[in-house]
C-alpha cells in the first residue's frame, strides 16, 4: 500500500480484529461451560427469550392494573 496513513488504519484495524475475534471465542467458550450447547448463538436464544417473556409479563401485569382502575369508582 502506497499510502502510509492508510496502512497504519489498516495495521490499527486488523489489531482490533484480532482482538474481538479472541473475545468473542473465549465468550463462546465460557457459553458452552454453562452449558449453552451451541456457545454464543444458544446463550443469545436464551437471551432474547427471556427479555420477550418479561415484556409480555410487563404488559399482562400493565393491563391488570389499567383494568383494576377503570373498574375502581371514585
Amino acid at each position: 500500500m502506497k499510502n502510509p496513513e492508510a496502512s497504519k488504519k489498516l495495521a490499527k484495524l486488523e489489531t482490533i480484529n484480532d482482538q474481538l475475534a479472541a473475545e468473542i471465542s473465549y465468550l463462546d467458550q465460557l457459553a458452552r461451560s454453562l452449558g449453552f450447547a451451541e456457545g454464543l448463538k444458544t446463550l443469545k436464544s436464551a437471551a432474547l427469550e427471556m427479555i420477550e417473556t418479561d415484556k409480555k409479563r410487563a404488559e399482562h401485569r400493565h393491563t391488570k392494573d389499567t383494568k383494576a382502575i377503570e373498574e375502581t369508582d371514585f
